[in-house]
């Protein structure tokens, strides 16, 4: 029997339009092909690039009320869809179908409409010379066509926390999804027209990162790259886009810290650290991977939080009973598990999940890529499995004894992503919030997130950081003016 898969298409100036060749794309909770996605390389590229730039001029003329009221209109006819598109997550990335439905859609919705009425709210500078009989200003203008490359854990979550700044600002775009989790792109695409995008404002080239990727951080006519993913890929985009002097903004890795003091609220602060360590079956840059809890309530916690985390059900991404889906694909279930066996072999101990506790998984996932919630004690801080990042449904626990201890446990890592900080101690959380290299700090809660506010990271978690007028800086060069009057 000839098995149909889908196959998708790029959307280049307004029209789906069809690849000489494809890449299999796997549903990871079968680890069956279900998918053709395109595998475009320098020429596709090309054809996007010259569409957005054609599309360029008529689309940055427009008032920014006007551009807002499209990208509002996106966001509905999105919203209009969200169960397909939910569905359609979790077949593509593995995770439970209830996280896209309540988690990653949603946000996609909220990512259109929040730029859209941003973009209507910013002001500029203007400063006065009297004594010199002159007045400066500045003005804020779009940059061109924006390169956006987004990541396989939040597909369109992430996807469209670069499209709508870019396009809310004036520009057009160029976006190159991961191939591994193209499907939501192509359907958003299908909306465009309906929704008012005019063609070339927004170009979808679907491929890998050494074809695609490359084809578009290299072009001369690219001047802005906004990338989510790998540091060792942004240090390629790095190295790559330099001769060209490009505006960059990375959003890398994070290898996370939660610290525990003695009186934080254990209740909360374990129901909190268990979503903050497993959730979308830790494929999140932001999930929790460290854990170091003052010594005095180690072993009580230890405990507790082992038996919470065996209560995380991993399972089909279809059962409404299960808290994580799927890992996205074979081989990155291989890279969390040896992860797993280095810390065995290292001597530490694995409490619950793989290799301790089995999956009952329904026949058509038995291929699946699943792994249960695992964690780890007695690692030394200096092993890769405390220093890299995992990925996945992996967290380690370890003991400290004074607040300074914590603080050089919690920076002695080269990512500076995210941190979590547990106290009742209002003096000591700011102390903490102040001494943590971390883009993001949150005390006594985990993922509470205003866009408004910058969002990246220190380190070699980043370069640059997006948000409400963080974004907006970024998509648009800025001019001094002065008038001498």
């Amino acid at each position: 029997m000839q098995r149909s898969y889908l196959v998708l298409e790029n959307y280049i100036g307004g029209k789906f339009v069809s690849c000489r060749s494809h890449i299999d794309s796997y549903d990871p909770s079968t680890g069956e092909v279900y998918c053709k996605v395109p595998d475009s390389g320098k020429e596709e590229v090309e054809a996007a690039v010259a569409a957005a730039k054609e599309a360029f001029p008529s689309w940055s003329a427009r008032s920014p009320e006007q551009r807002a009221q499209v990208l509002n209109k996106l966001a509905d006819l999105i919203e209009a869809h969200l169960e397909e598109f939910a569905q359609a997550e979790s077949r593509d990335q593995g995770k439970t179908v209830t996280f896209a439905r309540t988690v990653d859609i949603p946000r996609s919705v909220y990512n259109f409409r929040f730029f859209a009425s941003s973009v209507l709210h910013h002001t500029t500078d203007c400063s006065q010379m009297d004594h010199m009989g002159c007045l400066n200003y500045t003005v804020r203008c779009p940059v061109g066509v924006a390169g956006l490359i987004s990541p396989w854990n939040l597909p369109l979550y992430l996807l469209t926390w670069k499209i709508a700044p870019a396009i809310a600002a004036g520009n057009t775009v160029v976006a190159k999804p991961s191939e591994m989790t193209s499907v939501t792109a192509w359907m958003m695409c299908k909306l465009m027209q309906e929704a008012g995008v005019p063609p070339g404002v927004v170009n979808i080239v679907f491929g890998t990162g050494p074809r695609a990727g490359d084809a578009l951080v290299g072009h001369p006519d690219v001047p802005l790259i906004s990338f989510t993913g790998s540091t060792a890929t942004a240090q390629c985009i790095t190295e790559r886009t330099a001769p060209y002097c490009k505006k960059l903004s990375l959003e890398l890795g994070g290898k996370n810290p939660a610290i525990i003091f003695a009186d934080a609220d254990l209740d909360q602060c374990i129901e909190t650290t268990i979503r903050s360590s497993f959730s979308n079956q830790g494929e999140i840059c932001l999930c929790t991977s460290r854990i170091y809890v003052e010594r005095s309530i180690y072993s009580k916690f230890l405990e507790r939080f082992v038996a919470a985390a065996k209560k995380w059900k991993t399972g089909s991404p279809s059962d409404p009973g299960n808290n994580n889906g799927a890992l996205i694909s074979k081989e990155h279930l291989e890279k969390v598990r040896s992860f797993v066996a280095l810390a065995k072999s290292e001597g530490g101990t694995v409490h619950c999940g793989e290799g301790v506790d089995q999956l009952d998984l329904p026949e058509c996932n038995s291929k699946g890529y699943f792994m249960p919630a695992t964690v780890i004690s007695g690692i030394s801080d200096s092993s890769r499995v405390m220093q890299e990042e995992i990925f996945g449904p992996v967290t380690c626990v370890n003991p400290f004894d004074t607040e300074d201890e914590a603080v050089s446990k919690g920076n002695g890592v080269r990512y500076g992503l995210a941190a979590t900080v547990w106290s009742q101690d209002v003096g000591k959380v700011h102390r903490m919030a102040k001494r943590l290299q971390a883009g993001l700090v949150w005390t006594n809660c985990w993922l509470v997130r205003d866009l408004n506010l910058p969002f990246g990271g220190m380190k070699d978690s980043g370069v640059g950081r997006e948000g409400g007028k963080d974004s907006y800086h970024f998509f648009t060069e800025v001019k001094s003016i002065t008038i001498k009057h």
